[in-house]
């Protein structure tokens, strides 16, 4: 079976997830579930590597480039959330650095080369990771007291965000928001500005500046806003017979809800605004009931479907 190009997604959504049982002082389960990320990660990079060697995906498909920024992401919530162990922080660092940069200039050269159209007819959400995974970078910058390399991320963040969604919504307007073109990976619309609210905060520890005060608190509020119209749209789409058959785009629903727990908490310790605290505290339970129900699928999936190859979506 060949390994999908977001399977870090699952060592994502487990890391945030650990993160946010942290913030609320679930310490034992936060720290079961890192240790699960923490083995999951070399695991499916061995997997990966592997199974691609002797059959790859189609790296020319700007698609399959985007959804590779799964590693990056991964490598850095796991940075984010071993942060007191200075050398893991500085190698994973490293590692999500050294990806990066690998990754973008070939995901840039390569959607340069399609039309307008063809890039709104093939966005979706999972093209947001390329925004998850710079914010990613802005958090372990700023987690390194380096403010520049922090607010160069997250400018960069930001910037794919607005790129990747008017392409996104430009083909929910064209296809004129049938359920049938939404997808679990849609969340990460959410998912891309709560990880901006985290990076933000993070960003404020070292350079207390109202600006950054502000940018937080916007992109936590589009995230808020965000949530009712995706919920209203997965809604819609579990009417449909094949939205109930486990894909590992499913990690991609689980990510931002753990991610948007986690920004609240920030969040609330930010303005003191007490009522966000249970806010977080609520998203921390659904993410990891979210969490729960698509590993035991995902195993079950992996126990009837062990010979299956090919790349899952």
């Amino acid at each position: 079976m060949r390994p999908p190009p977001d399977v870090f997604a699952a060592v994502m959504a487990t890391g945030i997830v650990s993160i946010a049982a942290a913030d609320h002082g679930y310490r034992r389960l936060s720290v079961a579930l890192a240790v699960i990320a923490v083995a999951a990660l070399p695991v499916l990079v061995v997997a990966c590597a592997s199974s691609w060697r002797r059959s790859a995906p189609e790296f020319g498909d700007p698609d399959v480039l985007l959804r590779l920024f799964t590693y990056v992401a991964a490598c850095a919530v796991l940075g984010a959330r071993l942060a007191e162990y200075r050398t893991v922080l500085w190698i994973l660092a490293g590692l999500s650095l050294q990806f990066w940069l690998t990754l973008t200039p070939l995901v840039v050269r390569r959607m340069w080369r399609i039309r307008w159209i063809g890039l709104r007819d093939r966005s979706h959400g999972a093209w947001e990771l390329a925004s998850v995974a710079t914010s990613g970078l802005a958090i372990l910058s700023a987690d390194l007291d380096w403010l520049f390399g922090a607010l160069l991320f997250w400018a960069l963040a930001l910037a794919a965000y607005v790129a990747m969604t008017a392409l996104i919504l430009w083909r929910a307007f064209h296809e004129r928001f049938t359920p049938g073109g939404f997808e679990p990976d849609g969340w990460i619309l959410m998912g891309a500005l709560a990880i901006a609210t985290l990076a933000g905060d993070r960003i404020h520890r070292i350079w207390p500046s109202d600006a950054a005060v502000a940018v937080t608190v916007l992109t936590w509020v589009l995230a808020t806003l965000w949530i009712p119209v995706l919920a209203y749209f997965a809604i819609r789409r579990l009417s449909l017979p094949a939205a109930w058959g486990f894909r590992a785009v499913w990690w991609a629903m689980v990510f931002p809800l753990g991610m948007y727990s986690a920004a609240t908490f920030a969040m609330a310790a930010e303005t003191r605004w007490r009522g966000l605290h249970t806010v977080s505290l609520v998203f921390f339970w659904v993410a990891l009931a979210a969490w729960v129900i698509v590993a035991a699928g995902g195993l079950l999936y992996l126990r009837s479907h062990h010979r299956v190859t090919g790349i899952d979506r």
